[in-house]
């Protein structure tokens, strides 16, 4: 097929797929307006210039177009965000990063190993939006356990996710679409284990390269937030007590400096009404010790976190049941010169009780403290940090005696939550895996659940529901619509393989497999899946190779979106966490999509003996 072919749709589509690719790549444009004017554009041009069905219906009416904010995998995405979020407020993706740190022997190269690894095997048998969600605050603790931005890490995440599902059947809802239209055409669907081997060596392959190169290429980049506060290089006093279950009884007070509590620096010892000071010589931690420690907020997050029974003292109000609920929200809080809290002991006020609420440490502007905290006189300018919920939060800003630092607020896993995160999560998976509901239906009933069990509030959940996926996601299944109503995408896919010509069905099979991976990265994987796959089996009839050999390349080629952010929801996923923008994808993902081309070129002909 010729340009000849072009109509004006025609036209009219490639212009606004490079006018929206462009626009996707400015900075200064945001990715939800892009999308929404793609959708703008179509729905004005459609309406002026139907495609009319035989029954004079418009088959790109505003109905058809606007399909995509109602679909089922944009609605699915979006109440697996809410299922995601109940799982880490819970606290077990600490306990599951801190496993990964255990076992990374102090390398960043081995914890991420490890982590890739783990959601490539995970992302073969499970939809890799929700494998993605649970990593991304594991992939976001280990750079912050070694100093690195999340930036350098959160994409390789999102890759290995990917082509974690080109390797069964079921990894991925793209793999199910290409083996329903090779069923439909009369053939056998493909196997669960049909393309492992090949998908293996593929997903090999990213592996090396996430590992070896892409960080190379990925930005130094955090959030303002974090940038903020690593700039502040704020040190806290705290006082932390050994439990009876602590993992630290018996163990010497100098050598747990250079382990477990190797980012802690223990200023005190309080031990049966008595004060020690450093050096501790042969002293071991003994069941009810309080050690006054200096340290980042960083540091004192990760014990509260932390499985090591050491605990962060209880408050010094007269009973924790005061603030009990005081457990979800980090913050870090300045005493004005005009407070009533100047001059007064932290344990004598009453600001815990009146704002429900724990003060974990302090930063202490006037001299060295050498007594237990609770009897430390604050001093305007001294810096407070506090353990606190959503409703003291409001409080907190009301009060003059404090200013609240704005920036610092964070969010901490609730333990408490985790039997019943854990239980959801699993049935979710559960339903999905034996087929019970679908995964509209089962993620809808998780990310319910997890309201009504107030594992997430009503407020976080509609928190987590980002504009930019549902706008990108919609622009995509609308653009992909208007193309295949309009037979565009066949016109582009033919003028591409036209190019071989009399070529060997390996040149064929290699053009085929670059047309599918260039589309994909323009359009959702699912859709290019859709358009491509009558397509191939054609080729492969005309050819004389076996069709579903073209529908296995359509799997491995519709999952190759690493170039763009829009066209996989991973992507998309990162983007926020990794504070990615549109030109770190084409950098770090065009490379990666001619690897996988070539390997695939070298390899899969080779594997199927053509």
């Amino acid at each position: 097929m010729d340009s000849a072919s072009f109509t004006i749709d025609s036209y009219f589509l490639c212009a606004l797929i490079i006018g929206a690719v462009l626009s996707y790549a400015r900075d200064d444009i945001p990715m939800e307006f892009t999308a929404m004017g793609v959708v703008l554009a179509l729905l004005v041009y459609f309406h002026i210039f139907p495609i009319l069905d035989e029954t004079g219906q418009n088959l790109l009416s505003a109905q058809e177009l606007l399909a995509g904010f109602a679909n089922p995998a944009l609605i699915s995405v979006l109440a697996l965000l809410v299922v995601g979020q109940g799982v880490s407020k819970s606290g077990i993706l600490d306990f599951v990063s801190q496993r990964v740190l255990d076992y990374s022997m102090g390398k960043l190269w081995i914890a991420m190993l490890i982590s890739l690894v783990t959601v490539l095997v995970i992302s073969a048998f499970l939809n890799n939006i929700p494998v993605v969600i649970i990593f991304i605050p594991i992939i976001q603790s280990i750079a912050q356990r070694f100093h690195v931005p999340a930036s350098k890490l959160l994409i390789p995440l999102s890759f290995m996710a990917v082509v974690g599902g080109m390797t069964t059947l079921v990894g991925s809802g793209t793999n199910l679409l290409v083996s329903n239209a090779l069923y439909d055409a009369g053939f056998a669907a493909l196997g669960f284990f049909e393309f492992t081997v090949p998908g293996l060596v593929l997903a090999g392959t990213t592996l090396a390269y996430v590992m070896l190169i892409a960080p190379r290429l990925l930005p130094m980049r955090t959030s303002l937030s974090h940038r903020v506060r690593e700039r502040s290089g704020r040190y806290f006093l705290a006082e932390v007590e050994m439990s009876e279950a602590s993992k630290l009884l018996g163990e010497k007070i100098s050598d747990s400096q250079k382990t477990i509590l190797s980012n802690l620096q223990i200023r005190m010892l309080h031990r049966l009404g008595k004060t020690y000071l450093p050096p501790f010589s042969n002293m071991r931690f003994k069941q009810g010790d309080m050690i006054s420690v200096a340290s980042s907020r960083a540091a004192l997050t990760e014990l509260i976190t932390s499985d090591v029974g050491a605990k962060l003292a209880t408050g010094f109000t007269a009973s924790r049941a005061e603030h009990e609920r005081s457990d979800q929200i980090i913050v870090e809080m300045m005493v004005t010169p005009s407070s009533t809290l100047v001059d007064q002991k932290i344990g004598d006020s009453d600001f815990e009780r009146r704002h429900n609420c724990h003060v974990l440490g302090f930063q202490h502007r006037s001299n060295m403290v050498r007594s237990r905290i609770d009897r430390v006189r604050l001093s305007a300018g001294d810096m407070l940090l506090v353990r606190c919920d959503e409703q003291s939060i409001k409080s907190l800003r009301n009060d003059t005696d404090i200013v609240l630092v704005e920036y610092s607020i964070e969010e901490l896993p609730n333990w408490s939550l985790r039997y019943r995160a854990l239980a959801i999560f699993l049935a979710v998976i559960l339903c999905v895996s034996l087929e019970i509901f679908p995964i509209i239906i089962a993620a809808l009933l998780g990310a319910m659940a997890m309201i009504a069990f107030n594992v997430v509030t009503l407020k976080q959940a509609i928190k987590t529901v980002d504009v930019k996926i549902v706008s990108t996601i919609a622009a995509a299944l609308a653009l992909g619509a208007a193309m295949g109503a309009s037979g565009t995408a066949n016109v582009m896919a033919n003028l591409i393989l036209a190019g071989t010509g009399t070529s060997s069905p390996q040149v064929v099979l290699s053009a085929f497999f670059l047309a599918v991976a260039i589309m994909s990265n323009l359009i959702s994987t699912k859709t290019c899946a859709v358009l491509f796959a009558p397509i191939g089996l054609e080729i492969g009839a005309a050819i004389g190779i076996d069709p579903r050999i073209f529908a296995i390349t359509i799997v491995f080629a519709a999952n190759c979106a690493f170039a763009t952010p829009f066209a996989y929801q991973t992507s998309l996923l990162v983007m926020g966490p990794g504070s990615y923008k549109f030109i770190d994808f084409l950098k770090a993902g065009t490379p990666l999509v001619i690897i996988i081309w070539l390997v695939f070129t070298a390899f899969v002909p080779w594997y199927y003996g053509l």
